[in-house]
């Protein structure tokens, strides 16, 4: 198989089986800028590297660049959220970094390093069916059509049994059909195989061990949901965006304590981040707590002063002064 083809899949799924943020985005359009360089293990720079940035709240929301011939790009136009910066070029094993950008705040450089491609890194595929497949399958997972997901994401397994990541997304599968035993087996297989991929291998497991503690969290044994939970916090622990999607995966369960700490962990990792601030508002306004529920609103402004999402706060402020 051709290393484009093989780049391609990669950058799938590198893109496609992680928990991607809740948060809410806008539309992808605004006045901000991101920008970085792209080098080799020995941080020379990789010039013509295709640079690829996609909004996590919505993939089809997406940006194309090329390195210039230091190992340069930017991208201008972009709105407030989380973005997904994907750097490859031929002979390489591709990179990504999450970003979250501001309108306010400067995003600092990006620098993404690619791994030269070994003869021992094996193809993660074989033939292009098994990207019809996987396109399939995550769409029909999009649909909530988790019977018929499980089927394309078992047929792409057999053709190509070392994409291990793919037990990433049947462990979702399984767990929003409330077959939670099922979706354990298929995180701990995710958890077994990363030790030996360095490229990605944190972020899977943490990803991993998250939905494993989503899945006993519904089973209401709490105390084991939140040893997992603060495994996959340790597994990785300078992500924000997991810190946070715990803290969703607790209040939507009403856990509220719980939510309120992982939301403020988020706040501790990236302090210059709204999210976590926005939801921590609403978490306290739950709680009738509305001193602080002000207090996280009004922090949230600061960082997002003029969008649609802060007119609303602004009006929720206005009446928590009555």
């Amino acid at each position: 198989m051709e290393r484009k083809a093989f780049s391609k899949l990669l950058l799938i799924l590198l893109t496609s089986f992680l928990f991607v943020s809740s948060a809410a985005a806008q539309a992808g359009r605004g006045r901000a800028r991101i920008g970085g360089v792209v080098v080799d293990e020995e941080g020379d720079s990789i010039k013509s590297a295709r640079i690829v940035i996609h909004l996590l709240k919505n993939e089809q929301v997406k940006r194309e660049t090329t390195t210039n011939k230091k190992g340069k790009w930017a991208i201008m136009g972009l709105g407030t959220g989380d973005w997904r910066v994907t750097a490859s070029a031929e002979g390489y094993l591709p990179a990504f970094k999450d970003v979250y950008v501001s309108q306010i705040e400067r995003t600092p450089k990006i620098t993404l390093t690619l791994k030269k491609i070994e003869p021992s890194d094996k193809p993660l595929i074989e033939d292009e069916f098994s990207l019809e497949l996987i396109d399939q399958a995550n769409q029909l997972y999009d649909e909530a059509k988790y019977e018929e997901a499980i089927s394309f994401y078992e047929q792409f397994l057999e053709k190509n049994p070392q994409a291990y990541q793919v037990h990433l997304s049947l462990g979702d599968c399984y767990r929003e059909k409330g077959e939670f035993d099922k979706a354990i087996e298929e995180y701990n297989s995710v958890v077994e195989q990363v030790k030996n991929d360095e490229l990605v291998g944190k972020e899977m497991a943490a990803k991993a061990l998250a939905g494993i503690g989503d899945c006993y969290l519904r089973k209401e044994d709490f105390e084991t949901a939140q040893d997992f939970f603060k495994q996959s916090i340790e597994t990785s622990p300078e992500d924000e965006i997991l810190a946070y999607n715990v803290g969703e995966i607790y209040f939507s369960s009403q856990e509220i304590e719980e939510a309120i700490h992982y939301f403020e962990l988020a706040t501790q990792i990236k302090s210059d981040w709204s999210e976590p601030y926005l939801k921590l508002g609403y978490v306290y306004l739950n709680k009738a707590d509305n001193e602080k529920a002000l207090e996280n609103f009004q922090k949230f402004l600061e960082m997002e002063p003029d969008s649609e999402r802060s007119a609303k706060v602004e009006k929720i402020i206005k009446n928590l002064k009555k």
